[in-house]
């Protein structure tokens, strides 16, 4: 099995893949435009990446390429479409950065209220303002706003329970009693949480219903003076808007994320919000600490390995949520050469479509269940063939799937 790199890897990880006996390559350097034509040349069976855009044409020249696996939570950065659509795996490893990312919204908060960087770039300049770095309004018993309720979020709440702050979240699958049990309260909308609350701290994924989620309507409904904090994606923010709000109402910034962020080799001129003095900046490194990126590593390693001796794949981001099957039929048959070929056969003649199919070995291996999903009710006369048709065949059954 031969792995391709495209990102820089924990060299406990590159041995560990080694040691499976995988073929590595590692290339630190590739980019999205010469992604494409080092997969024609390497050929891998994965490919393992962690901030380097996957575009569509990587997945078209493919060959042998069957997993993607993503160093890291979000997958917005691969074109899962394109991979679908070529039968290719899309795996993450979520939760691995979730400390990571939430020490990261924890300093970006502090240095907010107390406007660490500013005044640290006020001393190494020379100037000393004592008086009016002295107006931080502090953290304790202010209100914290949660949009998003993973693994990071709760990583969130549980430190904020430290520093005294109450709690309000938002998250879809967020219900009341989990909501107790976080010791939080549970609001009904993004909006609701950003009039609530002093802090707004964004942990959504970056989809499209996510999309532009921090808008002006979110912005107009801040406190004038709250804090706004976004480690996730930039896209999850309409930047225009949260420009005029740090403008329009004191709006105060710390983002690890942009819209528009820039390569290695470029600067950061075109992000206009960063240059705001209300605005405490990082360079996208929220996951960016050894402890996670060797527990990511850890994980993307354990992926392998499974799909390597199992062809499990843990993670998978691009499986069908629910198939368009509407009927299962489960074949009871003895654990024998040729039983699946005809049941299968029958079913290709019958131009039924084949949704999923597994097939569960009895112990002792003398008998097996092929449990198969159906895009179509097979008539009597379908059933009757892969019924009388093999000697092998023990029972056939047909139920719909609800």
């Amino acid at each position: 099995m031969k792995i391709l790199i495209a990102d820089k890897f924990q060299p406990s990880g590159i041995a560990a893949l080694k040691e499976l006996g995988c073929e590595v390559v590692s290339n630190p350097d590739l980019a999205p435009d010469t992604l494409p034509d080092a997969v024609v040349q390497h050929d891998p069976d994965i490919l393992i990446v962690r901030s380097t855009k996957v575009p569509a044409p990587v997945f078209d020249r493919a060959k042998k390429l069957a997993l993607v696996i993503r160093a890291g939570a979000g997958y917005d950065t691969i074109d899962v479409e394109a991979a679908s659509a070529r039968g290719i795996f899309v795996s993450n490893c979520p939760g691995k950065n979730s400390i990571a990312v939430a020490e990261l919204t924890w300093g970006l908060i502090l240095a907010c209220d107390r406007r660490i960087a500013e005044q640290s770039a006020d001393l190494k300049a020379g100037r000393w303002d004592k008086k009016t770095y002295s107006k931080a309004q502090g953290i304790y018993g202010r209100t914290l706003g949660i949009i998003g309720v993973g693994q990071i979020g709760e990583a969130v709440i549980e430190r904020a329970h430290a520093f005294g702050t109450p709690v309000v979240a938002w998250s879809r699958s967020l219900t009341d009693a989990t909501a107790r049990e976080l010791g939080v309260t549970r609001a009904n909308s993004p909006i609701e949480v950003a009039k609530i609350s002093d802090i707004v701290t964004l942990h959504v994924a970056a989809t499209p219903d996510t999309k532009a989620l921090a808008n002006k309507d979110f912005f107009d409904a801040m406190k004038p003076g709250a804090i706004f904090i976004n480690t996730t994606r930039g896209s999850v923010v309409d930047e225009s808007a949260l420009h005029a709000a740090i403008k329009e109402k004191n709006i105060r910034a710390g983002l690890d994320v942009f819209a528009h962020e820039p390569g290695a080799s470029d600067n950061a001129s075109d992000i206009p919000v960063a240059r705001e003095p209300a605005v405490t900046g990082t360079h996208h490194i929220g996951a960016s600490t050894e402890q996670a990126q060797e527990a990511i590593a850890t994980e993307a390693v354990r992926i392998v390995t499974e799909y390597k001796h199992s062809g499990h794949i843990p993670n998978v981001v691009n499986r069908q949520s629910k198939s368009r099957a509407t009927r299962l039929l489960s074949i009871r048959h003895l654990n024998k050469p040729g039983v699946l070929a005809h049941v299968v056969g029958e079913i290709g003649k019958a131009r039924i479509n084949i949704e999923e199919m597994e097939n569960i070995i009895y112990s002792g291996g003398f008998a097996a269940c092929a449990r198969i999903q159906l895009d179509a009710e097979p008539t009597q006369e379908t059933m009757d063939r892969i019924n009388s048709g093999s000697e092998h065949v023990l029972s056939v059954d047909l139920t719909v799937i609800e």
